[in-house]
């Protein structure tokens, strides 16, 4: 796993580049927000293909207890990827929901994430 440093105005945001699964659990997901964090980084961007398809169906309650880790530390993340290929309305609508704020957000590249921290 390799850690790409972004620094957007005044903000330190960390890439996750990996060619594996590494978001698969809460415990997860609250080890790579410490670990982060505890190296100065202000935000997360990490790539969809890193992160357990059962993120994706909310009837697994992942994304639910990962994202509330998230939301608990302040620690804004980014899911990077193509979400157009998920056919369930109820994470669609939590998608839309989500992107409507600051802490969460669901984008389609690193580009659109750079342009989205540079507002904050």
């Amino acid at each position: 796993m390799k850690i790409e440093t972004h620094h957007i105005n005044h903000l330190k945001i960390a890439e996750i580049i990996t060619d594996q699964i590494i978001l698969s659990t809460p415990e997860e997901g609250l080890d790579i927000l410490g670990n982060l964090y505890y190296q100065g980084f202000d935000g997360i961007m990490i790539h969809k293909e890193n992160i357990t398809p059962d993120f994706f169906d909310l009837k697994t309650k992942i994304a639910g207890e990962i994202l509330q880790k998230f939301a608990q530390y302040q620690m804004p993340l980014i899911i990077l990827g193509d979400f157009s290929s998920f056919s369930s309305k109820s994470l669609n609508d939590f998608i839309y929901e989500s992107n409507k704020g600051r802490q969460v957000n669901f984008l389609p590249s690193r580009s659109e994430a750079i342009r989205v921290w540079s507002h904050i």
